[in-house]
This record gives C-alpha cells, structure tokens and sequence, in this order.
C-alpha cells in the first residue's frame, strides 16, 4: 500500500480536506493519506469543518499534526499546498504542489470552490495513478 502525504502551513484546511477526499475516495488496499503541517494550529478551520459536512464529510474530531521528517520518509508521495519557503523536501521522496489558497477566514462560498479544486484534483491523482476505489 502506497501513503500519500498531504502538507500545508496549519494543517488546519487544505491538506484536510484532500487527505478527506483522498481517503474517501481510494481503494484502500493501493493507498491511504495522511496530512500534516509545518506550523500546526489548533483545530481544523470552523469554516473547513462546515463546508466538508456539506459533502459527507467529517473533519470535526481531526486534529492538526506536525510535518516531521519521520512522517514524510514513509510516504510515496508529497503534495504540497501553499506552504511556500515553508514546504518540506525531503530527498528522494517525490513531491508536487498544488498552489491553492488558504481557506481560513474566507466566506463559504470561496472555501467551497478551494474544496472543489481540491476534490477534482484529488479525482485526477487517483485515476493517473491507479488508486482509484473500485466502487
């Protein structure tokens, strides 16, 4: 089984939701996701939380986690989420990064069409890469 790891800044949006999504989403005998953040916060953005329950969704009881060099060495796979001069290399662990905005503190409907990207672009990785659930 693959892991495929999700990073941004607070662990606290982005990667939440594609590591949701991803999971969601995966046949879970070729790949799981984790998520994790270079500066965690507190808890998962109210507005994240919301918006996911709209899509079945629940993030409520998630907690933010740190991005440690433990976690990203057992993963396949690193997407980055606009993190910046703060995202994580790790060698020889490939890496992609999806520039997408911070949803913390943004009206509903922006956080919805970051959620929607993040769901096509999860849709996209797990059909290219064979992970896709059967179902």
């Amino acid at each position: 089984m693959e892991t495929i790891l999700f990073a941004c800044v607070h662990n606290a949006g982005r990667s939440q939701m594609a590591a949701a999504f991803f999971n969601a989403l995966a046949d879970p005998s070729r790949a799981r996701a984790l998520s994790a953040g270079t500066a965690p916060g507190d808890r998962v953005h109210p507005e994240v939380v919301q918006i996911m329950e709209e899509v079945g969704l629940d993030l409520s009881g998630l907690k933010p986690r740190l991005l440690t060099e433990e976690l990203a060495r057992s993963a396949r796979l690193l997407i980055t989420m606009g993190c910046g001069d703060h995202c994580p290399v790790v060698l020889g662990l490939e890496r992609d990064d999806w520039p997408l905005p911070d949803p913390k503190g943004q009206p509903l409907e922006v956080v919805r069409t970051i959620r929607d990207t993040i769901r096509e672009r999860i849709s996209g990785l797990l059909t290219a890469r064979g992970w896709a659930s059967p179902r």
